[in-house]
This record gives structure tokens, C-alpha cells and sequence, in this order.
């Protein structure tokens, strides 16, 4: 296990900046997935990790040793590739052996992890076949079985479930998770799913534009989101926004968006001022009660899915999601009463998206 530093590190190709200067530290044994939309900077920041790209300003450390010059083969860090990148010509198991030979590891050993590795992950029935023999979650873990065999000090992961169909990538998904519960190895995870970041990790890094905009436990990210950008892409579905102004009614602090009004619970009292704001509502945080003085919503799109439904409506100009558990008995173009969970309401400034109070 090891902790990594990263201290103003910046990647530049020519005047492009890829990735502005940034201070992370990823704490020794944690699960630290980085999340953002494509081309946020989260690979590059991987591929600088594992040197297989060079820095252009900072410094990348290793339990307090600086790595920057050295060989990716000398960094003791262990990487899993999107694209599974296993030599064809190679069996799994000289596949599984293959760093081992390069670093003249004994025979005996190498058929030592090879076996031990391939138990874990349910490939042991595999070691003769060719990549070529296997299915995407078989190689996938093959892949895994190569970086596992290394007993590196980190593990990378560059997102290594994107090409799986849903149930692979969710019974991969849990492999990944109980690997690292297991050995307690730094793993860094790089995705733009949010829901592989909210269930994997511990520590959430989520990146925008080449910057970090906000990190966290996951739940803490997802009760607290800093500004609009991550209230929208962390959580599925993303959370409603609203355009309104602050409006108090018989002495209760509210905000008014187009004819909807919401009484503020006392946490965001400090936040009241004059102008306008933005109200954001989780889809999970509705209710079909009628509210006193509150229209009525219209209904636009009904998706169940058994377990839960989806509804996409129309209230006061908003199109919103709204979810429910279990299964809703309405028709697209059906009114429905809708009240909201004030308590779970969320203020952002309506200029710059910073989260309020």
C-alpha cells in the first residue's frame, strides 16, 4: 500500500493545457475514483500516475518519494487498460506471466501467483486459452489478473468496464470492490459513470475542464454538491434545477420559481437575500400530495422499470424527473399532484452555479 501526492502537477501539449496546476493526494489504501465528462482531464491525470506520459510542471510522489523520472516499469504501479491490452500470440497464463519473466522471477513463483490470482478471479479453467478464445469479461479479468500478479504498491484503472454489457459491468464492478476490501491496495479508477464512482469508491475526485472541482466521500458529494455542475452529474437521474428568487410569505423565508413557491427549512435562512437563485431538487425527493396553493404537474413520460418509475412532467414550465419506488399507475397528459421534501433542498447562486450558504 502506498499514498500518493500529487503537487502542482500541469500537462501541456503546446498551448493546449490539458490539465491545469493541481495539488491531490490519493491516502494510502483508499479507493479514489476520478469522474468527469470526456475530456476532463481525469486519463491524462492517470496516464502522468503511471508515467506512461511525461509532466509538465510539479511533482508526482510515493509514500514521499518523488517518482517523476522514473521507468513505468519502475514505479511499482500497476495499471488496467480500457482496452484490455493482452498480447494475442500469448496463452492467459504466459500472459499472467509475462512482467514476472521479464523481471526473472522464478519458475516457481510465477506458477505460485498465477494459480493464486487466477483463483480469485474464476479464470484458473482459462490459463491455456488465447485472448482471442475469450469473452470480454474473461479477458477483462485477465487483464486485472496481469496488474494482480505484480503486487504493485498501486493499482490503476483506466476505465476498465466501458466496453462490458450492464450485467458484466456490474458483476465486474462488485469483483473490483471486493479485490480491494480484500488486499487493501491504493486504487485509483478512472469513469465518466457515476454510478461506478458512487458505488466503488471511497473518495470521489470529480474534474472538469482540467481542474478539480470538487472531492469527497461519495455521499458527502452527493448531499453537498459545490456547484451546479456536480449537483447535475453526480446522481442518476441528475437533479432538477430551477430558476426562481427568494420571496418570503407571512414572515416564511421562500423562493418563487414561475408561480411554484417553497418554504426554506431554517438551514438555509442564512442564504435569504434579495435576486434571484437556483432550487435544486433530486428526483427522489417529490411526493404526489397535493400542497396547498401549488398547481398541479402534467405529466409528460412514464418509464418503469418494476423496481422503481420514472416520470417526466411538466410543472409550472419546469421539465423535470421525478421517481417513486414501486410502479405508478398514470398516463402521459395525466395531471398529478406534486409537493417536494424542503428539507433536501438545495440553493445554488444563479450567476456563477456556487453552491449557497
Amino acid at each position: 500500500m502506498a499514498r500518493v501526492e500529487m503537487v502542482g502537477v500541469a500537462k501541456r501539449y503546446g498551448k493546449q493545457t490539458v490539465l491545469q496546476p493541481l495539488d491531490l493526494t490519493i491516502p494510502d489504501g483508499s479507493f479514489t475514483v476520478l469522474v468527469g465528462p470526456s475530456g476532463c482531464g481525469k486519463s491524462t491525470l492517470l496516464r502522468l500516475l503511471a508515467g506512461l506520459d511525461t509532466l509538465s510542471d510539479g511533482a508526482i510522489l510515493l509514500d514521499d518519494r518523488q517518482i517523476n523520472d522514473l521507468d513505468p516499469a519502475d514505479r511499482d504501479i500497476a495499471m488496467v487498460f480500457q482496452s484490455y491490452a493482452l498480447y494475442p500470440h500469448l496463452t492467459v497464463a504466459e500472459n499472467l506471466a509475462f512482467h514476472m519473466k521479464v523481471r526473472r522471477v522464478k519458475r516457481e513463483e510465477r506458477q505460485s501467483k498465477i494459480a493464486r490470482v487466477s483463483e480469485i478471479l474464476g479464470i484458473s479453467t482459462l490459463l491455456n486459452r488465447y485472448p482471442r478464445a475469450l469473452s470480454g469479461g474473461q479477458r477483462q479479468r485477465v487483464a486485472m489478473g496481469r496488474a494482480m500478479v505484480r503486487n504493485p504498491q498501486v493499482f490503476l484503472f483506466d476505465e476498465p468496464l466501458s466496453n462490458l454489457d450492464a450485467q458484466l459491468r456490474m458483476e465486474l464492478r462488485a469483483e473490483i470492490k471486493a479485490l480491494h476490501q480484500r488486499f487493501g491496495t491504493t486504487m485509483v479508477y478512472v469513469t465518466h459513470d457515476q454510478v461506478e464512482a458512487m458505488t466503488l469508491a471511497d473518495r470521489i475526485v470529480v474534474m472538469r475542464d482540467g481542474v478539480i472541482v470538487q472531492q469527497g466521500a461519495p455521499l458527502e458529494i452527493y448531499d453537498r454538491p459545490v456547484n451546479t455542475f456536480v449537483a447535475r452529474f453526480i446522481g442518476s437521474p441528475p437533479m432538477n434545477l430551477l430558476a426562481g428568487a427568494f420571496e418570503a410569505r407571512d414572515g416564511q423565508p421562500g423562493v418563487n420559481c414561475n408561480g411554484l413557491w417553497f418554504a426554506l427549512p431554517d438551514r438555509w435562512h442564512n442564504a435569504v437575500r434579495e435576486g434571484t437563485v437556483t432550487v435544486g431538487l433530486r428526483a427522489q425527493d417529490f411526493a404526489l400530495t397535493a400542497e396547498a396553493g401549488q398547481p398541479q404537474a402534467t405529466v409528460q413520460l412514464l418509464e418503469v422499470t418494476g423496481e422503481s418509475s420514472l416520470l417526466h412532467v411538466d410543472w409550472q414550465g419546469f421539465v423535470l424527473h421525478v421517481q417513486f419506488a414501486g410502479r405508478i399507475d398514470v398516463q402521459p397528459g395525466q395531471r398529478i399532484p406534486l409537493s417536494i421534501n424542503a428539507e433536501k433542498l438545495h440553493l445554488f447562486d444563479a450567476q456563477s452555479g456556487e453552491r449557497l450558504g
